[in-house]
């Protein structure tokens, strides 16, 4: 049974079980609250699953792509729930419980799915099948995103999906992503280089 979190885009909160599938799930699709919700999103889910933190077997964290502020606010929550429950963090990529969405609805065939990176860009990756990513997740104007027969321009992550996703990764042994945050580009703010020079 996992706690299930992504702030790639709005903040959602899930908890989710192999065998039963989503259990509850909470989202807050506002982009500029995250850090306000996403602690009684936690809480929320966690008391309308009728779970306990000794149940869980570990922490999902929605690692993006995503921007920087956002991103970093939801993996942060993740990361200290799980220090402090003494579960494992499972790390997972964001744009896949997209994908996993429009596979399980019916989709077929090669999949872009592309998310808002603000600046005039675009976080793309492409599927040939629901557990197949073939490239990205990465970053490009939307001029030179490539080419799809399908095309997922989305707004929201969901928790249960992606926690799903990390249920069926589990049970057939594959991998999981590396524990880094998909900024894909550097924050807008940078170290000072040190006090300037006044000059008359």
């Amino acid at each position: 049974m996992l706690l299930v979190l992504d702030s790639s885009i709005g903040t959602s909160v899930a908890v989710v079980d192999l065998e039963r599938g989503v259990i509850a799930e909470r989202g807050e699709a506002d982009t500029m609250r995250h850090a306000e919700v996403v602690g009684a999103l936690i809480r929320d889910v966690l008391a309308e699953a009728g779970v306990t933190v000794d149940e869980l077997s570990g922490v999902v964290a929605g690692m993006g792509p995503g921007p920087f502020t956002g991103l970093r606010i939801g993996i942060a929550a993740a990361r200290v729930f799980a220090l402090g429950a003494g579960k494992p963090l499972v790390p997972m990529v964001s744009h896949d419980a997209i994908a996993a969405d429009w596979y399980e609805a019916g989709g077929t065939g090669e999949l872009l799915v592309v998310t808002d990176a603000r600046r005039r860009e675009r976080y793309y990756s492409t599927y040939s099948d629901a557990d197949t990513r073939v490239q990205g997740p990465a970053l490009a104007k939307p001029d030179d995103l490539p080419e799809a027969a399908n095309r997922v321009d989305a707004t929201s992550v969901s928790a249960s999906a992606l926690g799903m996703v990390a249920e069926r990764r589990y049970a057939a042994g594959l991998p999981f992503p590396a524990d880094e945050p998909l900024y894909l580009r550097s924050p807008d703010v940078t170290l000072s280089a040190g006090p300037k020079r006044v000059t008359a």
